[in-house]
Parts: C-alpha cells; sequence; structure tokens
C-alpha cells in the first residue's frame, strides 16, 4: 500500500509540475504574442475560438506524451491528448478539457466508461480472486459460458450454441476460431486436403498471423508477409461467386455480418444465407465474427439474430464490449466444432481469469436486456436522421448512411482527418474506417440529448473544415 500511495503521489506531483511549467510558458507565450502584427496574433489566438485545443507543445500533456515516446514501440499514431477520467459518455485530459466519446474505445464500452456497478464488482473481485490458471477450475469462466450460451438461444441466434473457449482479446478469439476450424477439416477428411480458409476483402480479423492472413489488407499484410498459407479472399456481398469460392478444400469460412473497420458495410441476408447453405453442403465450418456488431449494438444481442436458422454460424466470435474496456475474448461453438476439439488442442495463460469473467458475466446480463436494445434501436435512428440532415445541408461532402443500431457509417467524398480533428477540438470524438468513411459506435447507453449535442458538435465541425 505504501509504494502504490508513493508511486500514486509521485506521478501526481510530476503532472503538477508540468501544468506548472506549462502555465509560466503559456503567459510568456501571451506576452509576446500581444507585439506580434495583427494577423499572426489571429494564428496565434486560434486556440480562444475551441473549447478543446489539441495540446500545444510545451503543454502539460505534449510533454508527457513526448517523454513516455522515447520509452514505447511506435505502433500508433495519435495526437497528444492524454485521457485520465471517463464517466458515461464522456472522457475528461490532462488538462481537464470534457469530450463527448461517439468511439467508446472502438465499441467496446457499451455500458460506457467508469459504470458504477462495474467499479464496485472489479473492487470486490480484486480484493478476492484475481487468477488461478487454466489448471483449475474457478466459479466465473463456467459460470460466463453458460450464461452466453443461454443468452444466444434466447436472442433467436445461433440455435445450436453449445460451449464457449473463454481467451483474452478478439484477435485471440479469431485465432481460435481458425484452428478449431482446421481441426474439423482435419477430422472430415483425415488426408489434410480440407485445409484451405475464406475470409472477404474489407473484413478485418486481428494482428496475429493467423487472424491477419485472414485479413486481405495490404496495408497491414505486406510488412509480415508471407502470410499463413492457404487463405482464399472473396467479394464481399457477391453471392454468385460463392460456389467456386468454397469448395471441398474449405475447411472454415469466416465473416463479419457488418464490417466495421471497412466501412460499417453491411452483409444482405441474401448472401449470408447462400453461404451458410453453401457451407453446410461441403462441410465447411462458418464462423461469424461479431466482435464489434455483436453484443447489442445493433439493437439485438448478435448481428445475425433476425436470420433463418439455415443461416446460423458455427462458431461467433466475440470480444470488444464482453469486457466493457477489460480485456476478454470468447469463441462460441456448436457441436460439430467442440465435438472435436480435445484436451490439449488450444490454450491461455490469461484467458478464463476470475476477474475477467465475472466482468463479462455482469456485462453480458445488461447488454442482453430487450429495453437496453429496444433503446439501441431508438438512438440509432435519432442518430441516422441528424446524418441525413447533414447529408441535406452538405450534399457535395456527404454520400450513404450505413449500418445498424449503433454502429453506423456515413460515407464521404473526401479525407475525414480534418472533419475528426475539428470535431475534437470541439469536443467531440470521432473515428474512421474503410475509405472516407466516419464511423460512430458510441456507448450504448448515451442519452438522446448527448446525440443532439454530438450532431451539433459534428456539424460545426463540418462547416470548420469546408
Amino acid at each position: 500500500m505504501a509504494f502504490r500511495l508513493s508511486t500514486r503521489t509521485a506521478f501526481a506531483g510530476s503532472i503538477r509540475r508540468l501544468s506548472s511549467r506549462a502555465a509560466s510558458t503559456a503567459t510568456a507565450r501571451t506576452t509576446a504574442a500581444s507585439n506580434l502584427p495583427s494577423h499572426i496574433k489571429q494564428s496565434v489566438n486560434r486556440d480562444a475560438s475551441l473549447s478543446n485545443p489539441d495540446p500545444s507543445e510545451d503543454s502539460p500533456s505534449s510533454i508527457l506524451t513526448t517523454q513516455h515516446l522515447k520509452h514505447m514501440v511506435a505502433t500508433y499514431s495519435r495526437p497528444s491528448v492524454v485521457f485520465v477520467k471517463g464517466q458515461g459518455s464522456y472522457l475528461w485530459d490532462l488538462e481537464n478539457r470534457k469530450y463527448l466519446d461517439f468511439t467508446a474505445g472502438i465499441a467496446v464500452n457499451g455500458l460506457g466508461h467508469s459504470d458504477p456497478a462495474l467499479a464496485r464488482l472489479i473492487a470486490d473481485q480484486a480484493s478476492t480472486l484475481l487468477h488461478t490458471s487454466n489448471l483449475y477450475f474457478n466459479p466465473w469462466t463456467g459460470a460466463l459460458s453458460e450464461l452466453l450460451v443461454q443468452k444466444t438461444l434466447q436472442s433467436g441466434a445461433m440455435h445450436d450454441a453449445s460451449s464457449v473457449f473463454v481467451c483474452n482479446s478478439g484477435s485471440e478469439a479469431n485465432e481460435a476460431a481458425i484452428k478449431f476450424s482446421r481441426k474439423v477439416g482435419k477430422v472430415v477428411d483425415p488426408s489434410g486436403s480440407k485445409y484451405e480458409f475464406v475470409s472477404f476483402r474489407g473484413s478485418f480479423h486481428g494482428r496475429t498471423m493467423g487472424s491477419l492472413s485472414a485479413t486481405p489488407n495490404p496495408k497491414y499484410q505486406e510488412p509480415f508477409s508471407p502470410m499463413v498459407p492457404g487463405f482464399k479472399y472473396g467479394t464481399y456481398n457477391d453471392v454468385g461467386a460463392i460456389s467456386e469460392l468454397v469448395t471441398e478444400k474449405t475447411c472454415g469460412v469466416i465473416i463479419e455480418p457488418i464490417q466495421g473497420e471497412g466501412g460499417v458495410n453491411v452483409a444482405t441476408d441474401e448472401f449470408l444465407i447462400a453461404l451458410a447453405k453453401r457451407c453446410r453442403e461441403v462441410g465447411v465450418v462458418l464462423i461469424y465474427d461479431e466482435i464489434q456488431c455483436g453484443l447489442s449494438r445493433t439493437g439485438t444481442l448478435w448481428a445475425h439474430s433476425h436470420l433463418p436458422k439455415e443461416a446460423h454460424p458455427d462458431i461467433i466470435t466475440s470480444a470488444k464490449a464482453l469486457g466493457n474496456g477489460f480485456p476478454i475474448g470468447a469463441v462460441i461453438t456448436n457441436g460439430l466444432v467442440s465435438d472435436k476439439i480435445k484436451v490439449g488442442d488450444h490454450g491461455t495463460t490469461y484467458g478464463g481469469n476470475p476477474m475477467a469473467c465475472r466482468i463479462a458475466h455482469h456485462v453480458v446480463e445488461r447488454l442482453a436486456n430487450p429495453t437496453l436494445q429496444e433503446e439501441v434501436l431508438a438512438k440509432g435512428e435519432i442518430l441516422r436522421k441528424g446524418f441525413e440532415k447533414l447529408r441535406q445541408q452538405f450534399p457535395d461532402l456527404i454520400g450513404e448512411v450505413r449500418g445498424r443500431g449503433l454502429i453506423l457509417g456515413v460515407q464521404l467524398t473526401q479525407d475525414p482527418s480534418p472533419i475528426i480533428k475539428a470535431a475534437r477540438e470541439r469536443g467531440l470524438l470521432v473515428i474512421t474506417c474503410g475509405t472516407n468513411t466516419l464511423r460512430f459506435v458510441p456507448p450504448l447507453t448515451i442519452s438522446d440529448e448527448e446525440i443532439q449535442t454530438g450532431l451539433r458538435i459534428l456539424s460545426d465541425a463540418i462547416k470548420a473544415t469546408q
């Protein structure tokens, strides 16, 4: 305890020093600026017209990020904003500026930030039991698995869901699904010729070598090529190409019912039904990657819940919202798959730990609530109508609006980066996907008033960049 307190005190002292240093620099900068010509003054005083200007080079945030970047592998390009607190649909940065979050940690914080009930649960479990490893049982791995199966069956999705493998992330869930499909292929055809795997252009399934091999994007694949052999790529929603794409050599097909990273592209019912039919014809494991679009983000527990049984998958992969910010993933399987997976075929050290599983159990119970799901649909309509108004206001900029519930994409005719920055500097967080597409995946608990606030800020941001 003494160590934790001293560490926290040291960090707080460091932040205070950064703030003091920044304040002194800002005063000097203001004094110097007063002697500049008027046209330069306008540039210097740009921040005055913005509620949340990106941190200047001498701000506490920039000083801290510059210091930290020296010791971090450069895998991300980020603005210097440093978030230190969240509550509901809002985040606060190091300078105590408030942001409305339309990203929810990339569709992770379905219940919003710092949910009070989850905070109490985490504190209780942290003082009870964090980890035991998969060498032993704990009360929560099985309870979560049972709940996921029960809620899936009750939702009208995957009618033959039977068992669950719990892991730590979406990439791990998809990696397990790929391995499980290969194992099924080996059992069905011991000759080893049933090993090919099919995914679709525009998809994103993860960064591990197997999940990356199922993500046909040169930007992600080329630095790490060659990929795992045996992967084939099809065109999303191309019904006519399915028979040639999925063959007797195919062991697994993975598809997102709604492509998130690819541009919020929605698979047609016709395509998913035809794909499932072909998979059954040639004995192929069908995987629905619902890592981003699942867990009530579309207004139903799973994005495929409305489909007939013949279009249901053999595997659902889940993560993101499952832990509301705590790392966890899950692979829901039917008997076709689970009956062929034996002891030793797969494993994970952290996966299924009591903390993650207790959190996810709580999250699933709440996200599966029909009232919440109805509210998601209603809120999605408010957002969609707002986007349609913006399209009428900016017809040369805004094209199609895609998605369902609270996973929506707005297609633009130009690079959205300036709009993203302008929105952030006015207190709204928005992200991109696909090609020139704005993506909106706010907390499922966002209020109607917060949605309207976000739409107003977005409109102001667009006006500022046109």
